[in-house]
Order: C-alpha cells, then structure tokens, then sequence
C-alpha cells in the first residue's frame, strides 16, 4: 500500500510538529533537522546535575534526569504542547526513545528494577484519550528495557490546574494526590518514575511521599524536560 499512502500524502503531507516542514521517509513526527536541533538539558547528566540539586533537601532520591530543557516560546515547549494537548501520541513515544536511551547511556540507571508513569485522574485521562507519561514509558522501554508498572500508583483526586500556581500553591493542591494500591509488589525495588515536565517538582513530590511508604522502596526521576529556572 505504499502507492497509496505517497498519494495521500502527495496532497496532504506529514508535516514536522515543530516547524511545518513536510516530513520525508523514515522521518516520524519531527524532521531530521529539529531532532538534531531540540534544547537537550545536557547539564542533567551526571551525578550532582540541576535536576537532582533542585530536590536537594526535599527528597532522598537515587538519581534524576531529564531530556529536554523547557522554557517559553522553545521547541521543548511546542513538542509538550503536541503531547499535551494535540492528542499526538506517537510523538511521546518518540520523544520516550530518545529519552529512553540517554538514561541507558548514562549507567545510572542500570539498577532500576521497574518503571512507573505518573498518573492521571481518571477524568483527566477520559478528557485526553490517553496519559501522556504512560506514552513516554512505552517509548523509553524501546531502547532502556524495563518493566512498566501502570496502575499501582494512582490519583485519588483530581485536582486544578498547576500552570498558573506558584511553587507553594503546587505542593498545596498536590498533597494526598497519590496513592499506592499494591505495595508489597514495589517492595525493595528502584523504581524510576517518569513525568512529562518538572516545573517546580511539586507533583514529584506528592508521588514520592506515596511511594516512600514502600518498605525497601528506592527512587529514580527522569522527565521528557525540566524548567530552566532553577
């Protein structure tokens, strides 16, 4: 079918999510161009990077890193907008295969025993058709091979909006958030939990105060982006 698939694109063309540019085979959701070109956080590799620093003093974390560094108007921005709230699924399974194998790349992470996405209310995912963290961690599992435990950890209650909130108001409306329904299957694991953006890391927070009661439990953060305001 591959005639008919060229004729279809012939007059409606696979665009980069990005920048527009029609999209040439063996290219998916991004062109080759702004693949080589997105804002990688390459500070959040290593032990002691900023993403790590930034949970200095508020959780006992193994290691944290993140892909991309996000600010306003960046391309970081534009591909979390397509995941967010375009529906494009496909791109964050993308985006989880370039994340999946820096974390590989890096050693840190050999130890993990699981994968977890952190989760959406039920209402929110209904809303969306699908959780976007979930969609990174089946594309990380294509080049950092790891089993994913969705559904463990849950969200009790849905809460509003953190776009327009402060760091305080954040961890306001995020408490009591999360809860872990089948401890004894995380017990004495690392688990990496995995987000779509650290802002603030208020709602990595509420995650981790639920899984901390895990008796053994060791955590891992790694994100598709981190802000750049530190």
């Amino acid at each position: 079918m591959r005639w008919l698939r060229d004729f279809i694109e012939l007059f409606f063309p696979r665009c980069c999510c990005v920048c527009g540019t029609p999209l040439v085979d063996g290219e998916q959701e991004l062109c080759t161009a702004c693949l080589l070109d997105l804002p990688e956080a390459l500070t959040a590799q290593g032990d002691n990077n900023f993403v790590e620093r930034r949970f200095v003093g508020r959780l006992p974390i193994v290691h944290a890193t993140a892909l991309l560094l996000f600010r306003k108007q960046s391309k970081a921005q534009r591909i979390l907008h397509q995941i967010k709230y375009n529906g494009n699924e496909q791109l964050a399974i993308l985006m989880g295969r370039q994340l999946g194998t820096k974390i590989a790349q890096s050693g840190q992470f050999d130890d993990v025993d699981t994968i977890i996405p952190v989760p959406l209310h039920q209402r929110k995912e209904r809303r969306r058709g699908y959780n976007q963290s979930l969609r990174l961690c089946e594309g990380i599992v294509q080049t950092f091979c790891r089993p994913i435990a969705s559904g463990n950890l849950i969200r009790t209650q849905h809460t509003e909006s953190q776009t327009h909130k402060n760091r305080i108001q954040r961890l306001d409306n995020m408490k009591g958030v999360f809860a872990v329904r089948e401890p004894e299957k995380l017990k004495g694991k690392h688990i990496l939990l995995i987000d779509d953006v650290i802002t603030t890391g208020a709602t990595t927070e509420a995650c981790w105060t639920a899984l901390s009661a895990v008796e053994g439990i060791r955590i891992s953060i790694a994100a598709l982006a981190v802000s750049g305001d530190t």
